[in-house]
């Protein structure tokens, strides 16, 4: 599996229907991203979504990040993913995450068990009796030390949500050479401040109600004070990178400098302003 420099994030929940997430993936493999990652979202299921935006593309590499692990048995993630692979032309990567408590019991109706054990069984029963296994197009969400050993003992790499390029040095010490790490980053193209953080604020806000987030940024440095109140503005600038098409840059080049072997930039707009969304992909294409 080989993985690009640059890629895209983005929720297909944003998309709408089949004619707006096919203008969109068309959109972002015409730019020369090399792949386009996107989450467990409430409306498409994962791997039936994964599989219209692969018709619908002809080299662009898409990425679940993160097909959940409490919505599918390892037997059907293993299945869909060698299928899709199958189908269009080795194109797909299952990114697996263990998700969140709400949406994992409150939604779901599962047990959230410990992640680390839990995403070991999981995987474990993927490679089950699979002679291919160690080539399995695999990486999985890891942001804390022993998520990211798991990451580098039993998968491709891992793929850092929400993390700034200080942890991407520790995560890429800890995964070691030989392994992918594809870091998602928010981004904007908007120079003024406030309204660049008020976007930030935004997007960020239904993540930071999450113990995991919460949890991981603590170990980044940040204070219960910068997670107060919708985020301090230290906190919202370090998460959304804004200002010029060349601010923005530099700091997406902070996290290839500090070991990102990939970067997939989530463009963060007004919602239903695809012009912005378009508008940022295409000024960071060349990043």
């Amino acid at each position: 599996m080989k993985l690009g420099r640059l890629g895209v994030w983005y929720s297909t929940d944003k998309l709408g229907g089949a004619e707006q997430i096919s203008d969109f993936v068309k959109t972002v493999e015409r730019l020369g991203f090399d792949t386009l990652w996107y989450p467990e979202a409430r409306g498409h299921e994962s791997f039936s979504v994964a599989g219209f935006m692969l018709s619908q593309t002809k080299t662009l590499q898409i990425g679940s990040s993160i097909a959940s692990i409490y919505a599918r048995d390892a037997f059907t993630s293993r299945r869909g993913m060698i299928s899709l692979n199958d189908l269009y032309g080795g194109r797909f990567i299952l990114g697996l995450g263990v998700s969140h408590v709400p949406m994992v019991e409150g939604m779901r109706g599962h047990v959230y068990e410990k992640p680390v054990p839990a995403m070991r069984s999981y995987l474990n029963a993927i490679a089950k009796d699979q002679a291919g296994a160690a080539d399995f197009p695999i990486c999985i969400a890891a942001l804390r030390p022993l998520m990211l050993k798991l990451a580098a003992q039993m998968t491709q790499g891992a793929l850092p949500y929400n993390t700034i390029p200080r942890h991407t040095a520790e995560a890429a010490k800890i995964l070691g050479p030989g392994k992918f790490l594809a870091v998602e980053q928010k981004v904007t193209i908007e120079t003024d401040p406030a309204r660049a953080r008020a976007l930030g604020r935004k997007e960020l806000s239904h993540y930071l109600v999450l113990d995991n987030y919460r949890n991981a940024w603590l170990g980044m440095g940040f204070t219960e004070a910068d997670l107060s109140n919708g985020g301090s503005d230290a906190f919202i600038d370090s998460m959304v990178l804004w200002g010029s098409a060349d601010k923005v840059k530099e700091g997406l080049r902070a996290h290839f400098a500090a070991g990102a072997t990939h970067v997939a930039i989530q463009p963060v707009h007004a919602v239903g302003d695809t012009a912005a969304r378009d508008g940022i992909l295409k000024a960071l294409a060349d990043t």
